[in-house]
């Protein structure tokens, strides 16, 4: 199987991960099944479209990130990389704290929005 197509199941694996999904929910919510997107994730299997985009919406990313690695059109995350570089590691800790607090209120909210 292409490459990309490994790297883009790559993703969709790192972001289920950071939003505490296990593999078997997320394929629950996409009506799939768990071998499916298991394959999916290991670049066995090309998603469809359709599939693509729901990954997507579930998962709170653009289409972007998984087909290229940009989690954002406009790049902002270089922007934060490059004022984080101007920060001591004290103020880096910090950020980084924030950051995981916003992923575990991502991870409610997916919940409270995709409730069974």
């Amino acid at each position: 199987m292409d490459v990309q197509y490994k790297s883009i199941g790559k993703r969709i694996k790192l972001r289920r991960k950071e939003l505490n999904i296990k593999q078997n929910e997320l394929a629950e919510k996409l009506n799939i099944s768990n071998n499916h997107l298991s394959s999916v994730e290991n670049g066995r299997e090309k998603p469809s479209l359709e599939l693509l985009l729901n990954i997507c919406e579930l998962l709170n990313v653009t289409p972007d990130y998984l087909l290229l690695g940009n989690m954002h059109t406009n790049d902002i995350s270089q922007d934060i990389l490059a004022s984080l570089r101007l920060c001591t590691e004290e103020d880096v800790l910090l950020a980084r704290n924030i950051i995981e607090l916003l992923i575990k209120r991502n991870r409610k909210d997916w919940n409270n929005q995709h409730v069974l």
